[in-house]
């Protein structure tokens, strides 16, 4: 069964970092772009950032550049988010998500438009507080 697995979630004051972190189990994210969403209440889901199944092209939404970093270690079967510099609006439910695109050209596309509706696989969500 192909399942994404989301941690490191939980309650930090501004300024704080947290890592999340995306396992999966009954596949290999070998051949997957990986994108993270959020989605804080009353609020629709954004995204984050994504990667590219090699890692060579990612993507970062304007309010989170130059303060979360995405990455993955393929042998590890992981992607993460290095969250620094959290703020109160960053709150939210944290989503990862899979897409297997085998098309270098369609998945650059793909990681540039950070599309939810472009991605089949979703793990279940980690929190994520920021608060003092």
């Amino acid at each position: 069964q192909l399942q994404l697995v989301e941690s490191g979630g939980g309650l930090v004051q501004p300024g704080g970092s947290l890592r999340l972190s995306c396992a999966a189990s009954g596949f290999t994210l070998d051949y997957y772009a990986i994108g993270w969403f959020r989605q804080a209440p009353g609020k629709e889901r954004e995204g984050v950032s994504c990667i590219s199944s090699s890692g060579g092209s990612t993507n970062y939404a304007d309010s989170v550049k130059g303060r979360f970093t995405i990455s993955r270690d393929n042998a590890k079967n992981t992607v993460y988010l290095q969250m620094n510099s959290l703020k109160p609006e960053d709150t939210a439910v944290y989503y990862c998500a899979a897409v297997d695109l085998r098309n270098p050209s369609l998945e650059i596309t793909v990681v540039a438009a950070l599309r939810a509706y472009e991605y089949d696989y979703w793990g279940q969500g980690t929190q994520v507080t920021v608060s003092s």
